[in-house]
């Protein structure tokens, strides 16, 4: 995705857009969420909507699959998820689909000073248990609309293995290249055992509200699908502590075929964020820094084995 040609979105057009698509909405105040992420460019419209506008074609797609699928898990988890409103449609020189949804308080995880990080731990567990034991039938199955989350990590195995060998050629020192090669031997060695179910695809503190220090909310179910559950469980390295990720494998229930599954999804990500373009916005320098730590947890911390 970073290759492709962004448009360029503002406020100012979010504006043009409500106006011209939704005219009752045309005098609410149009102001940026921030932080704001990669997928979509996020704005407040008022005090009760949101607008999420698609930040390349490739994310196009999660439009119309949330209108979908949002409402069919509405209701149905242990917190609260978007409920859509209206989709928009290209306009004013942007050129996606667009989508209104209702607006959720709460803080996200990473930036919430009060966050218990042990119930955290728990309640997404519990989260993800139920979101897996909903009904499948007409689901989205896991494939490229999900960027293959829900599948087996080997999808992305030519990438691994040319980011490995651009870490042995670099001799990067920060980077265990041989620990990391051997983690994704045992990824590959290892099968599916889990049952399909529902998945959200990219469980990150980002996409997880809290009010007064406890999960209210997951958001941005963009990636998800019925699949493998296993890429749901990279956050276990990526914001959690070793005692941490106890509670949450606890929480969570699935064997260690899955967790081993789960530190593939984890140890991908890390490797092609850390090895890729060498942009330095303060995004890109966040997330590099979150991945490098990933890959150190990855290889200390197999989690179930």
């Amino acid at each position: 995705m970073t290759d492709e040609v962004r448009p360029a979105i503002d406020a100012g057009l979010v504006a043009r857009l409500v106006a011209a698509q939704f005219p009752a909405w045309a005098s609410l105040p149009v102001r940026p969420v921030s932080p704001q992420g990669n997928d979509n460019r996020t704005f407040r419209l008022g005090d009760e909507l949101v607008a999420r506008l698609p930040s390349a074609a490739g994310y196009v797609p999660a439009v119309e699959k949330e209108d979908l699928v949002l409402p069919r898990l509405a209701g149905a988890l242990p917190v609260a998820v978007p409920a859509p409103v209206a989709t928009g449609a290209p306009g004013e020189g942007y050129p996606f689909p667009w989508s209104v949804r209702r607006w959720l308080p709460g803080t996200t995880a990473d930036a919430d000073p009060a966050l218990d990080r042990d119930a955290l731990a728990c309640d997404l567990g519990a989260f993800l248990v139920a979101l897996r034991g909903l009904p499948t039938a007409g689901g989205p199955v896991a494939g490229p609309h999900s960027f293959f989350r829900g599948e087996h990590p080997r999808v992305y195995d030519d990438e691994v293995r040319a980011v490995l060998a651009a870490l042995r050629a670099r001799q990067d020192d920060g980077i265990d290249v041989d620990a990391c090669a051997a983690v994704w031997g045992e990824v590959l060695a290892t099968g599916i055992e889990q049952p399909d179910g529902w998945f959200h695809g990219d469980i990150g503190v980002g996409n997880l509200l809290t009010v007064d220090g406890r999960l209210s909310a997951v958001i941005d179910f963009g990636t998800c699908g019925v699949g493998d559950p296993a890429c749901d469980l990279v956050i276990a390295w990526t914001l959690f502590d070793a005692a941490e990720r106890r509670l949450f494998a606890a929480a969570v229930d699935l064997p260690p075929a899955t967790w081993r599954l789960a530190r593939g999804w984890a140890l991908w990500k890390a490797l092609i964020t850390v090895t890729g373009a060498e942009r330095d916005t303060a995004y890109d320098r966040y997330h590099r820094a979150i991945q490098e730590r990933t890959i150190r947890a990855v290889l200390a911390d197999p989690v179930a084995g």
